[in-house]
């Protein structure tokens, strides 16, 4: 059984953002899409998500980590091909 990178304790948590769900996001940021930070298509993680999604380029995960100031702090990426 392949190990899965998205059981590890030190993993955050990521998941695939719908549609209006992206717009609120940059809405919210003041920003377009494509000014989000990138994380590429080849990242353990979202080869993991892509097993169980139809995940394509130019989708936007979240990723929830934990912080010791916030409690909960979120990040959005870009998914990139190259």
């Amino acid at each position: 059984m392949p190990f899965n990178v998205m059981e590890h304790q030190l993993v955050p948590e990521h998941r695939l953002l719908n549609e209006k769900q992206v717009q609120k996001v940059v809405s919210d940021l003041k920003i377009s899409k494509e000014q989000l930070p990138k994380i590429k298509f080849t990242d353990p993680c979202i080869k993991i998500l892509s097993q169980n999604h139809d995940v394509k380029e130019g989708m936007v995960v979240e990723i929830t980590r934990a912080s010791e100031t916030a409690g909960k702090a979120k990040a959005y990426r870009l998914i990139i091909r190259r």
